[in-house]
């Protein structure tokens, strides 16, 4: 007799699918170590007039005894009127010929600008819809400006932080924020315009003196150590080690510049300033692990396009693991890995010193091979003596993790004598079991259909691969760009055509005057 089993009827068949955002899980040291490094400051954080704009929300809501509720109506809608005022600042500028690749556009701009009219904003409208978060644009500035003290946020709502919103700030945000705090539905443009001095590009002395001295911790310019916490302190180290980077070598990438001066040749011992600055080592192990990090997420993106989706939409169909270790095998040469580690060539100088080993790779044709090679590189910079100190501390990123420089250390010893073609398999093997203990790490219950929702773009049916969607090669963030952001609007660093330079006030806030 055939029975039909059918149900539960609460639960729909088989495993929802979402997609991750570490298939991996190799992020996390170079995460952990930029969150160390650059407190105060996300990949999220843009513009310096948004910790304006709370600061001066959070001063409103202390004055007026305004609940939390209250208070996310008041900041919802003062998000809106700056993203408003910018919008118009910036079709004025366009108007009068300015380049509109040079525009300020704040966010939220796509939501608020079909509501603004030539007569009027729908501001009510606009509060609504503009952001999908509870707390629209907080969400991603909260943080940092908890961090920085200069808002704090609790059930009573916003209060003032360590750091409070100086008269003047107040002052240039008062008109918006009066518009904000109306009940109104519409706001005109003429009293839209009330309000223009918050637009992104205004010019306030005031603003710009606060924000520097909370940034780089210092009071009129002085830095004086026990005055300041210290994340405040690690800050300003993270600050004078690009400060004195860019004032080194220049150029327009301040990542380059980063590791021009602190990761490879000499300069981290034998420069003054950053030999002074302790928290540069940690940078040396930031961004050498970030290059094992990135050719993790390079090498698995490769891996899934490669396979095919589920009804064979795209890449060479679904796949068994002996192909994608046929794939990768055939990606890289016939020698002994021996052989081609010998062939990078030394990756410390006779006085220890990081060769450049890494930049010569990426200037190859992107491959799976090239980034194979970067994990070498990367498993032999993890052995006794290669780094010292806080750079090999921060480079190893604490405990032994699966796919870490550690891990392929141990590959190199077990290989060595081996065909690369075998690693090459190996590899496959690892990153297949890794991405799937980290799914099934992060399986849960999915509310919305009673059934379970499994995070991965790879899955497998009666053992060949099949993908949902492509992989993202995308590099972690190391928040260096924002970094150069933030001084470039604070006046400490200036940018020019192609290039970026320090300051006279940047060289003297943040102390990188050296003697002749």
């Amino acid at each position: 007799m055939t029975v039909d089993v059918v149900g539960p009827a609460w639960a729909r068949e088989g495993l929802g699918q979402r997609n991750p955002r570490y298939p991996l899980a190799v992020e996390g040291p170079v995460m952990r170590a930029v969150e160390q490094l650059v407190p105060g400051l996300s990949s999220q954080t843009r513009y310096a007039r948004y910790f304006s704009l709370y600061a001066a929300t959070a001063a409103e809501a202390e004055r007026g005894g305004l609940d939390d509720a209250r208070c996310r109506d008041l900041l919802r809608r003062a998000e809106v009127l700056l993203a408003a005022v910018q919008i118009e600042a910036a079709e004025e500028a366009e108007g009068n010929g300015a380049d509109p690749a040079d525009a300020l556009w704040p966010h939220g701009h796509d939501g608020v600008r079909p509501r603004l009219s030539e007569g009027s904003l729908a501001l009510g409208d606009a509060a609504d819809r503009y952001s999908p978060r509870h707390w629209g644009f907080w969400a991603q500035y909260g943080g940092p400006a908890r961090v920085l003290g200069l808002v704090d946020h609790g059930r009573d709502g916003f209060r003032p932080g360590r750091h409070g919103c100086p008269d003047g700030v107040r002052d240039l945000l008062a008109p918006l924020l009066a518009l904000a705090a109306t009940e109104a539905p519409d706001i005109g443009r003429a009293a839209l315009a009330g309000a223009g001095r918050a637009a992104l590009g205004e010019s306030c002395p005031v603003e710009r003196e606060w924000l520097v001295s909370v940034l780089t911790a210092t009071e009129q310019g002085v830095h004086e150590p026990p005055r300041w916490g210290p994340a405040d302190r690690t800050r300003r180290a993270t600050l004078r080690t690009l400060g004195r980077a860019v004032d080194l070598h220049g150029g327009d990438s301040c990542a380059e510049a980063m590791r021009s001066a602190v990761v490879f040749g000499p300069r981290l011992a034998e420069d003054p300033v950053l030999a002074s600055i302790r928290e540069a080592a940690g940078w040396r192990g930031l961004l050498l692990r970030h290059y094992s990090v990135s050719a993790w997420r390079r090498l698995w993106a490769d891996l899934v396009g490669h396979v095919g989706g589920e009804e064979g939409e795209s890449g060479s169909g679904d796949m068994s693991a002996a192909d994608l270790r046929d794939w990768l095998a055939d990606q890289v040469p016939g020698g002994t890995v021996s052989s081609e580690l010998a062939a990078l060539g030394p990756l410390t100088s006779r006085a220890g010193h990081p060769e450049r080993v890494e930049p010569g790779l990426l200037e190859e044709e992107r491959s799976p091979w090239r980034d194979v090679r970067l994990l070498l590189a990367g498993g032999l910079r993890s052995r006794e003596g290669a780094l010292g100190g806080d750079a090999r501390a921060v480079f190893l990123g604490g405990r032994p993790e699966f796919l870490d420089p550690r891990w392929v250390e141990g590959l190199v010893r077990e290989y060595g004598d081996r065909p690369v073609r075998d690693l090459a398999a190996r590899l496959v093997d690892d990153m297949l079991a890794q991405s799937r203990r980290v799914a099934l790490r992060k399986l849960r219950p999915d509310p919305a259909t009673g059934g379970l929702k499994i995070f991965s773009r790879l899955h497998m049916r009666n053992d060949r691969y099949f993908k949902s969607d492509d992989e993202s090669d995308a590099e972690i963030g190391t928040r260096i760009p924002q970094l150069r952001s933030f001084a470039v609007q604070l006046g400490l660093f200036a940018e020019g055509r192609g290039s970026i330079a320090l300051t006279d006030a940047g060289r003297r806030i943040l102390d990188l005057e050296v003697a002749a």
